[in-house]
C-alpha cells in the first residue's frame, strides 16, 4: 500500500531527490573506506579472534600485535595487507600455540612476522576465517537472546522510550544508579563515556573505578552493566536496553565489543568523531563502515549525532545541516547493512527560547525529521545550549521538548535535566527529569493523532523551506571539485560546513592508522560481514 504524504504533504519527488544526492554525495566516501583499512580495524578482527586482555602496563595484546606485525612488514606496506594474513601464518607454522602467547611472544621480540603468499597464505586466510568467524557467530548468539530475552521478560510498553543518562566514572557506582532508573521508568540506559576516551588509541581493560564526567567503555563495564540491567528486567517485567558509544579513534573494537557483550544501542555517527573530536576525516570514515557492519550483524541500533551541530551553530540557520546529516546517515548505514529500525537518527530542541514562535518551529524541525524517516525510530535531544542555570526555567523547557517530542511520535526521548548548565545531575534531578516526562506523556496521551498544522501554515512552510535549503546544500556537495581529487563531501567538511567546524582530510587525530590496502589484502571480518550485507 502506498504510504500517505503526511501531516506536512511533502513532495514526494522532492524527498527523492534529497535521498538520490545524499547517496551521490556518500558513495565517493564508501568507495575511498573500501580501499582503505586502519590499525582499529584490524585490532577489532584480532578481537573477534578471541584475543583479549593486556600487558602489565595496561597495553591491550591487540594493540601490541597489530603493532608488531605493522613494523615487521614496514617495507612491504605494513598494514596495507592487513594482519590476518601474517597473524595466522605465524601461528600455522607454529609460532605459539594461540593468539593471546603469540601476541606475548610478539611484543618479547621473539616472533617474527611475514606476507604469505601461495599455498601458505591460503592456510592463513582458512585458518583465520576460522577464528574469526567465531567470534561473529557469538555476535549471532547474543543478538538471539536478546531476541528471547524480549520475547520472555516483556518490551518497553510503549514509545518513545524513555532514555537517561548515568555516568560517575565508576562503574561499581553506575550499577545501582542505572537500576534505580529504570525502576523510575527508563527505557533506555546510556553509560556516558569518560572524556577523552575517544582521543586514547586503545581500549582500556577490566573495570574501571575512575572517569572524568563519564565511565570508560570496557569490554568488562560493557558486561557487569549488562548483566545488572538484565536482573532488573526480570524484575521490572521489561527488557531494559543498555547504550554506549562507539565513536573516536577505537570506534570499530567499541563496536565489537559491544556486540559481544549484548548492547543494545550504540552511539556512532558517521562526521561526529571528524567535527568535534578532530579525528582524520579518513579515519573516522573507515572505521564507521566496520563498525556500522558488525551493528547490522549484532542487531544494535544506532544514535547518530546531529544535535551536537546546533551546540556550536544556530539551530535555526544550520538546521538543514542537521537534515543533510540525517540523509547522509542514513545512507552511510543502510550501505553497511543496517535497516530502517536500527537508525536512531539524531535531532534536537535547541532554537533559542527567546526568538518568537520558537516552539512552532521546534515542531516544523521534528516533524520534518518524522516525515523523512517514517521507519526509523529517531532520537530527540533535549536543549543544553540555552540552558542557563535557572532550574526552573530549565524544568519548563524540558517540558516543552517532551510536549513536542510526544506530538511529532519520536521514538527515543532523552530525558532533559533542569540542571544541565549547573552540575552534574544528581539521582534526585534525574527522578525530577523522569517525572516531567511522564506527566507530559501520560497527559497528551495520543495527541500525536489529533495535531494537524495548517496546510500551508507556519509549520508547513518552514519544514519545506528547510527540506529546499537541505538540496540546495547537497547540490553544492555533489558538483563541487575538488583539485586533490577528494570525495566532494570531504572538501564540505574541511569548509566547515557542519557545526562551523573546518577539517581537511589531512589533517586530524589518527592518519598515521590509516592504510591503503594492497592487491594482498585479507580481512575474515569484513569478508563474513559484507557477505550478509
Amino acid at each position: 500500500m502506498a504510504r500517505t504524504r503526511g501531516k506536512l504533504d511533502l513532495d514526494p519527488v522532492t524527498v527523492r531527490k534529497a535521498r538520490s544526492l545524499a547517496r551521490r554525495a556518500g558513495r565517493p566516501i564508501v568507495t575511498m573506506a573500501r580501499k582503505h583499512t586502519t590499525v582499529s580495524v584490524e585490532r577489532a578482527t584480532l578481537r573477534l579472534a578471541g584475543l583479549e586482555g593486556a600487558d602489565p602496563e595496561g597495553t591491550p595484546w591487540v594493540n601490541r600485535l597489530v603493532d608488531v606485525v605493522r613494523a615487521d612488514l614496514a617495507a612491504d606496506g605494513g598494514l596495507a595487507h592487513g594482519v590476518a594474513l601474517p597473524v595466522w601464518d605465524a601461528l600455522v607454522r607454529g609460532e605459539a600455540d594461540d593468539l593471546a602467547t603469540l601476541a606475548q611472544k610478539a611484543s618479547a621480540g621473539s616472533v617474527t612476522f611475514r606476507l604469505p603468499t601461495g599455498k601458505d597464505a591460503e592456510r592463513a586466510a582458512r585458518a583465520s576465517r576460522q577464528a574469526v568467524g567465531r567470534g561473529i557467530r557469538r555476535i549471532d548468539a547474543r543478538r538471539a537472546e536478546r531476541e528471547r530475552l524480549v520475547r520472555r521478560i516483556g518490551d518497553a510498553p510503549s514509545k518513545p522510550w524513555i532514555y537517561l543518562i548515568v555516568a560517575t566514572g565508576d562503574i561499581y557506582e553506575d550499577i545501582p544508579q542505572a537500576q534505580a532508573a529504570a525502576r523510575e521508568g527508563a527505557d533506555v540506559i546510556a553509560v556516558i563515556r569518560s572524556t577523552g576516551q575517544s582521543l586514547l588509541d586503545f581500549v582500556p581493560e577490566g573495570a574501571t573505578r575512575e572517569g572524568f564526567a563519564g565511565t570508560y567503555a570496557t569490554q568488562e563495564n560493557f558486561r557487569l552493566m549488562r548483566a545488572a540491567l538484565d536482573e532488573t528486567s526480570k524484575e521490572l517485567g521489561r527488557y531494559v536496553r543498555l547504550t554506549n558509544y562507539a565513536s573516536g579513534l577505537c570506534m570499530p573494537e567499541i563496536a565489537t565489543l559491544a556486540g559481544l557483550e549484548r548492547l543494545d544501542m550504540m552511539l556512532n555517527d558517521s562526521m561526529y568523531g571528524i567535527l568535534f573530536r578532530d579525528i582524520n576525516p579518513i579515519r573516522t570514515f573507515v572505521d564507521q563502515r566496520f563498525s556500522r557492519q558488525v551493528h547490522a550483524r549484532a542487531g544494535i541500533i544506532i544514535n547518530t549525532g546531529e544535535d551536537n551541530y546546533l551546540t556550536t551553530a544556530d539551530a535555526i540557520e544550520a538546521a538543514h545541516t542537521v537534515t543533510t546529516s540525517q540523509l547522509l546517515n542514513e545512507y552511510f548505514a543502510k550501505e553497511a547493512g543496517l535497516e530502517d529500525w536500527q537508525l536512531g537518527l539524531g535531532h534536537a530542541f535547541e532554537i533559542d527560547p527567546d526568538v518568537p514562535d520558537s516552539f512552532r518551529l521546534e515542531l516544523a524541525h521534528a516533524l520534518l525529521a518524522r516525515e523523512l524517516f517514517p521507519d526509523a525510530p529517531l532520537k530527540w535531544m533535549p536543549p543544553t545550549r540555552h540552558m542557563t542555570g535557572d532550574v526552573f526555567r530549565g524544568y519548563l523547557l524540558d517540558g516543552f521538548f517532551n510536549l513536542v517530542g510526544g506530538l511529532t511520535g519520536q521514538g527515543i526521548l532523552l530525558v532533559g535535566m533542569m540542571t544541565e548548565a549547573v552540575v552534574t545531575p544528581w539521582l534526585s534531578d534525574r527522578d525530577l527529569a523522569l517525572q516531567n516526562v511522564r506527566y507530559v506523556l501520560n497527559a497528551a496521551g495520543n495527541l500525536h493523532e489529533d495535531f494537524r498544522p495548517a496546510h500551508d501554515g507556519f509549520i508547513v512552510q518552514r519544514a519545506r523551506q528547510v527540506l529546499a535549503e537541505t538540496i540546495d546544500l547537497l547540490e553544492d556537495i555533489v558538483h563541487d571539485s575538488d583539485e586533490a581529487g577528494d570525495p566532494p563531501l570531504l572538501a564540505a567538511i574541511a569548509d566547515g560546513t557542519f557545526g562551523l567546524m573546518k577539517r581537511p582530510p589531512g589533517g586530524g587525530k589518527g592518519l598515521d592508522g590509516v592504510a591503503r590496502k594492497s592487491r594482498a589484502y585479507y580481512n575474515p571480518a569484513t569478508e563474513i560481514l559484507e557477505a550478509r550485507s
